[in-house]
């Protein structure tokens, strides 16, 4: 799995650097990674995750 792969998708989802926690679900299970390094590129790319449905973000 490509990280940057990830981050063009997650930049590609986010609303004024928001990111939907469907949104990010989604996006891991497209890319085939775990919704941790989602969480943790999202902190890189200074995204935030909102609306999160278990508290995973």
């Amino acid at each position: 799995m490509d990280k940057e792969k990830v981050k063009e998708m997650i930049r590609n989802e986010a609303k004024d650097n928001r990111l939907s926690c469907r949104s990010a679900f989604a996006i891991a299970e497209a890319a085939g990674c775990s919704t941790a390094l989602v969480g943790e590129l999202c902190n890189e790319l200074k995204v935030k995750i909102v609306g999160c449905q278990l508290g995973c973000f």
